[in-house]
């Protein structure tokens, strides 16, 4: 599943090619993907302009001049085309998979004033496309209890702390719970965590002073977020199994795992002479260097 730097990545790739554009059609090529598809969606897109594409999370937000927006998860497997329709021009934002991204799984098109054409395809259909007004979007049940956005000045030591005081938990899963931090996966928590030196099995409190001021820990823990998901924005995000771009090449961030995926390989730290080691935590595979994190 892409995590929030894929879903970021298709963000930038899609609003040049949508911002400004009034939609002229909607095809919809079936009646539901995980859910069903919106009462009178087409009749309530056609006609309205982009004002804007936007994230939240792992949502794709396409803000309508309607005053709705056009909510929007990739799921497992889910990819949004976008042809530019000038002989075959740049394509952004489209990402391919192993079963070939056949036709017959194209189930939403949408044509723009532009010329442009947005298809969506999803072989599993465990994403989905809603619409909600734009201006209550805060209090939407997708949205109300999501926590901060990692990138946001709001992901502070004090914040984490904060959430972090009294609980058991463990630092994999205080992360990997969106009413903490929204739009974390499991890839770059691993990622972050091995930065910042901490162990995934080490206790959430532990970020938290007896006062409630922030630990070390959770100055170390915020920086190393920030930047893992920046550098693999960067980089293009990370292809795993059949996620692919478009022309067939790949993000290459994965090229910079320092553990996850890494199972009985040297630490990449020159100076531990710890392995990576591979335990489940969830049912999710949790990836560490026991020698180096703490």
């Amino acid at each position: 599943m892409p995590e929030l730097p894929e879903v970021e990545i298709v963000r930038r790739g899609l609003e040049p090619a949508l911002a400004g554009a009034t939609v002229v059609r909607l095809e919809v090529r079936r009646p539901d993907l995980r859910f069903p598809f919106p009462d009178g969606f087409s009749r309530r897109v056609e006609g309205q302009q982009i004002i804007g594409v936007d994230r939240r999370a792992k949502y794709l937000l396409i803000r309508l001049s309607s005053g709705e927006c056009l909510i929007v998860h990739l799921g497992m497997s889910g990819r949004l085309t976008v042809d530019l329709g000038q002989g075959g021009g740049e394509t952004l934002g489209r990402y391919v998979y192993d079963s070939g991204a056949l036709p017959q799984h194209d189930h939403v098109v949408m044509t723009l004033s532009t010329g442009a054409r947005v298809t969506y395809n999803d072989p599993r259909r465990f994403g989905f496309m809603l619409l909600a007004q734009t201006a209550a979007l805060g209090g939407h049940p997708l949205f109300e209890k999501l926590g901060v956005e990692p990138l946001s000045g709001a992901l502070t030591p004090a914040y984490l702390a904060g959430k972090a005081q009294g609980r058991r938990v463990d630092l994999k899963a205080f992360l990997l719970d969106q009413h903490v931090v929204a739009g974390l996966g499991n890839i770059y928590v691993a990622e972050a965590l091995f930065r910042a030196g901490l162990s995934p099995r080490r206790s959430a409190a532990t970020l938290a002073k007896a006062d409630g001021q922030a630990t070390a820990r959770a100055h170390a823990l915020v920086g190393e977020v920030q930047a893992v998901l920046r550098a693999a924005i960067e980089a293009g995000g990370s292809s795993l199994r059949d996620y692919r771009h478009a022309d067939g090449s790949s993000g290459s961030f994965q090229e910079a795992f320092s553990v996850y995926d890494r199972e009985g390989l040297t630490c990449v730290r020159p100076e531990c002479r710890g392995t990576v080691r591979r335990l489940v935590q969830a049912q999710r595979s949790t990836f560490y260097c026991a020698t180096c994190q703490r």
